[in-house]
């Protein structure tokens, strides 16, 4: 009898994807339209115009931003696409919706980034537990992502996993 400890999980030739090395690296501030509303309801467009043109918009220099509006009024479309024209050179990304939706908007952006190529034809565990809360959300779109080129993906960690997908 041999005493060499094998490690079996090494040798298995599995790829583990941890999706929390996808989670937005990078502040996530919100541009709150409300601020730039008179009266906090009403959109005057020449005021606000003015608003958006003396802003110090340097506080938003390589940050995720949010716009968003937290008062219950009427924006027009408008609005939020002369927002981005401010940003757009200033800030790392641009989303119309709330922190948490730009959280989720940037995790997607992330996954659909994976070059596949890497993973072609090989035996994949999507890591199931971490430090940081993943959505299932996402477990479903790195699927939809490998799918079509890996031989199998399961769930899980390497030692414990839950088949998902066996390639016929």
């Amino acid at each position: 009898m041999s005493d060499t400890i094998v490690n079996k999980v090494a040798n298995s030739g599995l790829i583990t994807i941890d999706l929390e090395n996808y989670l937005p690296q990078g502040d996530v501030v919100t541009f709150d339209l409300k601020d730039h509303l008179f009266m906090g309801l009403i959109l005057k467009e020449k005021d606000f115009r003015e608003a958006l043109k003396n802003l110090d918009w340097s506080v938003y220099q390589d940050k995720y931003v949010a716009i968003t509006c937290t008062a219950d009024a009427i924006i027009p479309a408008w609005a939020y696409m002369l927002v981005v024209t401010y940003l757009q050179n200033i800030a790392e990304d641009v989303y119309a919706g709330t922190s948490t939706e730009m959280q989720k908007h940037l995790l997607l952006k992330n996954i659909a980034a994976i070059d596949v190529n890497e993973f072609v034809d090989q035996r994949i565990v999507i890591k199931g537990c971490g430090d940081a809360t993943i959505e299932s959300f996402a477990y479903t779109e790195v699927t939809k992502v490998l799918l079509p080129v890996v031989k199998s993906i399961m769930y899980g960690e390497p030692c414990s996993t839950v088949p998902v997908f066996k390639k016929k």
